[in-house]
């Protein structure tokens, strides 16, 4: 099993932006927390960021031929404004999990839209970067048809 491990715009400032919100493990510390998690599942995982919306569209679309297994995906912002990240996922048919690290239902108004979730096989919002090994644990569910 591959899983592709997508994040979106400044999540690469995690640990220097608003960290009331989003804590303070760096964006370094989340990929290796996800890797050693990962490793110990004895599951695959690559990760992608860009702040760039087109590119995250492209990622999206290069795992279909790179045959990822499934994809968790933190849009960022682009949670509440990209159709083009929906479409992305929707046409791949790759199972996929969104994460967010802060609760965004508790949050600002606009931040409790999701367009990507329409797409996605499940979501997991405010546990922190622990949230991204649920999303693992959800895909290996899913792909084990449980």
């Amino acid at each position: 099993m591959k899983l592709l491990v997508i994040n979106g715009p400044n999540l690469n400032f995690l640990g220097i932006r608003e960290p009331d919100h989003y804590g303070r493990e760096t964006y370094d510390d989340l990929v290796k927390k996800i890797q050693a998690y990962c490793d110990g599942k004895g599951v695959a995982v690559e990760f992608y960021q860009s702040n760039h919306e087109g590119a995250l569209v492209d990622r999206i679309q290069q795992a279909y031929f790179d045959q990822v297994s499934g994809i968790v995906i933190n849009p960022g912002a682009y949670t509440h404004t990209s159709i083009a990240l929906l479409d992305a996922v929707k046409s791949v048919q790759i199972p996929t999990v969104e994460v967010h690290i802060s609760k965004v239902e508790e949050r600002e108004d606009f931040r409790q839209v999701s367009y990507i979730r329409a797409a996605c096989i499940g979501t997991i919002t405010g546990m922190g970067t622990d949230g991204y090994l649920l999303a693992v644990d959800r895909l290996l569910e899913h792909h084990n048809g449980h």
